[in-house]
């Protein structure tokens, strides 16, 4: 009698979207700063806050943004964490780069505003044939992108 094969792995469609990302941060108010105003992402706060996160957004430990597509970036607040690398290159993660999307015709205005505030600038902007994109760093040393569709 044959036994049908245990999975070995998710069926493709298990998993249904990126729920958050989470960022360890040494200066909250940089970060907060850095995600909601050159960003401009929307800090949830109030009714909006996770009702798990309230306590901590409330002792300044957590913050919360979210994208238009609804991914929440949580910022913990770490004083200790130790500072990045001075060639932010080096610095070890696991993680490459957290990538957002942006409508062709707001590319180079995202450019300049990331210039205009002295965003340190990893690469770019880059033209390929899958669009356009920069890449830069976030006040921890995290490397963030923005990147368009090509124009059609």
């Amino acid at each position: 009698m044959s036994q049908t094969p245990k999975p070995t792995g998710l069926t493709p469609g298990s998993l249904s979207q990126v729920h958050h990302i989470a960022f360890n941060v040494k200066d909250m108010a940089a970060s907060k700063h850095f995600y909601g105003q050159i960003l401009g992402l929307h800090e949830l706060t109030g009714e909006e806050v996770p009702k798990t996160l309230v306590k901590l957004v409330a002792q300044g430990k957590v913050a919360n943004f979210v994208t238009p597509d609804g991914t929440v970036i949580d910022l913990f607040f770490e004083p200790e964490l130790s500072p990045p690398h001075p060639d932010p290159e080096k610095a070890f993660t696991r993680a490459n780069h957290l990538a957002f999307d942006i409508a062709p015709q707001l590319f180079n205005q995202a450019v300049e505003i990331l210039k205009q505030n002295q965003i340190p600038i990893y690469r770019g902007p880059v033209t390929r044939p899958t669009g356009k994109g920069i890449y830069f760093y976030d006040p921890d040393g995290f490397l963030l992108e923005i990147r368009c569709n090509p124009d059609l």
